[in-house]
C-alpha cells in the first residue's frame, strides 16, 4: 500500500485543497480502508478561507480558459487521458484500497476516466451551433455556445474518480474550470487525481486551477459551494436526500443543477428469456461493487411460471460468490464502504421480514480473520412485494428483492411503481416485449436495456435518470451543452431595420 501511495505522490498527511497551490488549514480527515478498517493516510481539510481562495482562483482561470479555442483546450484533456493510462494500475489499486471494490472494477473505473477523456477530445470539435433562417431580408441568424463558468463537481464514494472525470473532461473542453468536492470517505483518490491533473497542466502551460479540489465537510465547504453564485452549475452525484438539498439551494439562486441520484433498478424476466443469460446479468447487477452502484439491480420481476427455477439458480450462484479481500485474485465481492452501510443493510433485512417478505439467502454480517474490519456481508435474496416500504427505498447494499407477475402490463406497472428512475432491463426473446419495454409505454427510466443487466454504462451513451434520480445526464452526444451557455445572434447586413413578425413602427 505504501508503495502505491508513493507512486501517486501521496504522503502520510496530504493537503485537501488545490487551486494551483495546495491548501488545507482545517481538521485532519483520516481515510480508513474498508478492507480491514485500518487507516491509509490523512488529509488536511479546507477551511472557509481556503474555499474562498480556491473559488477565486478557479474564476480567474475561467476568464483566461474561456478564450482558448476548444480543440486547443482538448490537448490538455488528451494528455490527461494519457497520464491516467500511465497511472491506471496504481490508481486502480488505490480505488480498491480506499473504496473496497475488486481490482477489476478499480482499474475499470480508471479506464472510464481514460475513455471519457478520449470522448471529450472528440467532442471538442463538435460544439455545434445552428444557422437559422431569418424571416427578415438580409439578416443572418445563428446560435453559438459559449463557456459557462466554474463548475462545482460533488462526487460520491462509490465511484470516487470516474464521476470527476465524466464532468471535468467535458467541462474543460467546453471552457469551464471545475472545483471538485469528493466524498469524505474517499479523499485520497481525489488528491491523487488532482496531482496527476496538476502535472499535465504544468506540461501544457495551463493554469492548474482549471482542475481545483476542495475537501471538507458538507456542512461548511459543501454548503458554500452549492450556494455560491460564482458557480453557475453544480453537478452532484449521491443520494436522493442530498439531491433535494442541492437542487433546492441551487434553484434559489437560479443556478443550474446536474443531478445523478439514487436508483431502484429492476430487471424483468419473461418466460421466453434465456435464463442463463439473465442469471449472469442479475448476479453482476446485484452483487457487483457489493451492491453499491447507483445502477445496481435492486428488484427482480419474474414471471410466476419460471420464478422457482430462476430463484434456485440465483441461490446456487450466490453461494459461489467469493467474498473477501478485493485485492486478492478471484474475489468477486469486497466489503461495504463503512459500518453505517452494514447497519443499513442489516436493518433492511429485518424490515423486509417484518413486512412479510422471506429471505431466501444471505443477508448476514461476516466475521473472523478472513473478514477483518467488520464490513463484509453475504449478498441477500429476498421474496418481497413491490409495495413494501423497504422495497420502495434504495438500500445501498447487495439486497435483491424478488417478486412475480402474470401479465407484462402488471410487470411494467410494478417496474415503474417506485420513486426512482435510473436504469432498467428486460430479458426476453420476444421482440414485441422488447419493443414495448423501450417504447413510451415501457420503462420510465433514463436507461432501458434488453438482454443485458442494469449495471455497466458505456461512455458514449447519456447517463442519468428521471423522477427522484434527478433528471441529469452525463456523457452522451450532446452532453457538452449543459456545461455551456446558448446565445442567439442576428446580423443585419442591409441598410434597413425591418422588425420581426412584420411589425411596422414609426412609419
Amino acid at each position: 500500500m505504501q508503495s502505491v501511495l508513493r507512486k501517486l505522490g501521496l504522503d502520510e498527511i496530504n493537503a485537501g485543497g488545490f487551486c494551483g497551490e495546495w491548501l488545507g488549514g482545517g481538521e485532519l480527515l483520516t481515510s480508513d480502508s474498508p478492507i480491514d478498517g485500518k487507516p491509509i493516510a490523512r488529509v488536511k481539510q479546507c477551511t472557509p478561507a481556503d474555499y474562498e481562495r480556491i473559488i477565486s482562483r478557479a474564476h480567474d482561470a475561467f476568464l483566461k480558459w474561456r478564450t482558448v479555442p476548444a480543440p486547443v483546450r482538448a490537448e490538455t484533456v488528451r494528455l490527461l487521458g494519457n497520464a491516467l493510462r500511465d497511472a491506471k494500475k496504481d490508481l486502480g489499486e488505490l480505488v480498491t484500497i480506499e473504496n473496497g471494490k475488486i481490482r477489476a472494477e478499480g482499474e475499470g473505473e480508471v479506464q472510464e476516466m481514460i475513455d471519457i477523456c478520449d470522448f471529450a477530445v472528440g467532442l471538442s470539435r463538435q460544439l455545434y451551433g445552428l444557422t437559422l433562417a431569418s424571416e427578415r431580408p438580409k439578416h443572418r441568424m445563428m446560435e453559438q455556445w459559449h463557456p459557462l463558468g466554474v463548475v462545482g463537481v460533488i462526487s460520491a464514494f462509490n465511484f470516487p474518480v470516474a464521476v470527476w472525470a465524466w464532468n471535468s473532461a467535458l467541462a474543460a473542453v467546453c471552457g469551464d474550470p471545475t472545483v471538485w468536492k469528493p466524498s469524505s470517505l474517499t479523499p485520497l483518490t481525489a488528491v491523487a487525481c488532482t496531482k496527476i491533473a496538476e502535472r499535465v497542466c504544468k506540461e501544457t502551460s495551463v493554469d492548474p486551477a482549471i482542475f481545483s479540489l476542495v475537501i471538507g465537510p458538507g456542512s461548511s465547504v459543501g454548503e458554500k459551494l452549492i450556494n455560491d453564485r460564482r458557480v453557475p452549475l453544480i453537478s452532484a452525484t449521491g443520494s436522493c436526500k442530498m439531491g433535494y438539498r442541492v437542487g433546492e439551494a441551487v434553484s434559489k439562486r437560479l443556478g443550474r443543477s446536474l443531478l445523478e441520484l439514487g436508483g431502484n433498478n429492476a430487471i424483468i424476466v419473461t418466460p421466453s428469456a434465456d435464463l442463463n443469460l439473465a442469471l449472469r446479468g442479475i448476479v453482476f447487477g446485484s452483487v457487483g461493487t457489493a451492491g453499491q452502484r447507483c445502477t445496481s439491480t435492486r428488484r427482480l420481476i419474474v414471471h410466476e411460471s419460471i420464478e422457482k427455477t430462476l430463484t434456485e439458480k440465483l441461490v446456487a450462484a450466490y453461494k459461489q460468490v467469493r467474498i473477501g479481500n478485493p485485492l486478492e485474485s478471484g474475489t468477486l465481492m469486497g466489503p461495504l464502504i463503512d459500518d453505517g452501510a452494514v447497519e443499513d443493510m442489516m436493518k433492511a433485512v429485518t424490515r423486509v421480514r417484518e413486512e412479510g417478505g422471506e429471505v431466501l439467502y444471505g443477508g448476514e454480517r461476516l466475521s473472523g480473520d478472513k473478514y477483518p474490519g467488520g464490513r463484509y456481508v453475504t449478498p441477500c435474496i429476498a421474496r418481497a412485494k413491490n409495495d413494501f416500504k423497504i422495497v420502495q427505498e434504495e438500500t445501498f447494499a447487495p439486497i435483491l428483492y424478488v417478486m412475480t407477475y402474470r401479465t407484462l402490463d402488471e410487470a411494467m406497472a410494478m417496474h415503474n411503481g417506485v420513486p426512482q428512475g435510473l436504469s432498467s432491463a428486460i430479458f426476453t426473446n420476444d421482440v414485441r416485449e422488447a419493443e414495448l419495454f423501450v417504447s413510451p409505454a415501457g420503462s420510465d427510466c433514463g436507461i432501458a436495456n434488453c438482454n443485458i443487466g442494469t449495471s455497466g454504462a458505456e461512455i458514449g451513451g447519456a447517463f442519468g435518470g428521471e423522477k427522484e434520480t434527478g433528471g441529469g445526464r452525463e456523457s452522451g452526444s450532446d452532453s457538452w451543452k449543459v456545461y455551456m451557455r446558448r446565445q442567439t445572434n442576428t446580423v443585419n447586413y442591409s441598410p434597413d431595420l425591418p422588425l420581426a413578425q412584420g411589425i411596422r413602427f414609426g412609419d
